[in-house]
């Protein structure tokens, strides 16, 4: 078996010192789609952004590409192919899309030229936009091209962090599927939290249940389609078991 993309190992992590995830273990494959679920509050963007080395591993290790989250230098991972879509997408509102993606890009010529391009194939509904300013997009086109910018350093692992928060479920349902078709064409790791549950077990391979700052419940995809009960109990806070 192929080393993961992802090693997390009995992670625990938080803000000042205080753990907010506790005992947290998780792998993620090349080309695979992990979801990470749970209610509001469960632990789950703290962990991505332990993840990116935004914040400190308290306990436990992750390694990430090969090498371990560097708490403060973000940069490090990003140099070994990880790309993060924050929760807030992060865009520069008065900056224009083609700027923001251009911000995006690392490498030599030929690699941005070859990353710009696989970004835009991705996500063709940009291109008319190039010019305009993405403080005037719509929410599903700032969505887009907070992915896009990921997606021009051609990303080995990427991070999603509530794709489909502020939009319209038409939206999500069209948006969604193109984590699937990164991970299918490009190789990569892709890793989602999403509150949308049965939209992301569509399109990953496995998931995660998160709650109260501990993974609750795992499984194949198929497998907690069939068990919408334990994901039910999960989210309210009920005991889990199999």
């Amino acid at each position: 078996m192929s080393e993961s993309l992802l090693a997390i190992e009995n992670l625990s992590s938080g803000y000042s010192g205080v753990p907010v995830v506790r005992g947290i273990n998780m792998r993620i494959d090349e080309g695979e789609v992990v979801a990470l679920l749970g209610p509001n509050g469960a632990g789950k963007t703290t962990t991505l952004l332990t993840v990116s080395g935004l914040l400190k591993v308290l306990e436990g290790s992750v390694t990430v590409l090969g090498g371990p989250a560097t708490f403060g230098a973000p940069h490090k991972a990003a140099r070994r192919g990880l790309a993060h879509v924050p929760e807030d997408r992060s865009l520069f509102f008065g900056l224009t899309v083609q700027e923001n993606l251009r911000l995006g890009l690392r490498g030599s010529r030929s690699k941005q030229a070859a990353g710009f391009e696989r970004a835009l194939d991705l996500l063709p509904a940009l291109k008319p936009l190039m010019s305009r300013r993405s403080g005037l997009l719509s929410g599903g086109e700032q969505q887009m091209l907070a992915m896009a910018r990921a997606l021009v350093s051609e990303p080995k692992l990427l991070l999603v962090d509530e794709m489909s928060l502020g939009l319209a479920p038409i939206i999500v349902e069209r948006l969604l599927p193109l984590v699937r078709e990164i991970a299918d064409e490009t190789g990569a790791g892709v890793l989602i939290v999403e509150q949308h549950v049965h939209l992301a077990l569509n399109v990953c391979d496995r998931a995660y249940v998160m709650s109260h700052g501990e993974i609750v419940l795992q499984g194949s995809a198929p497998e907690l389609k069939q068990r919408p009960d334990l994901l039910e109990a999960s989210y309210l806070g009920g005991e889990v078991s199999t």
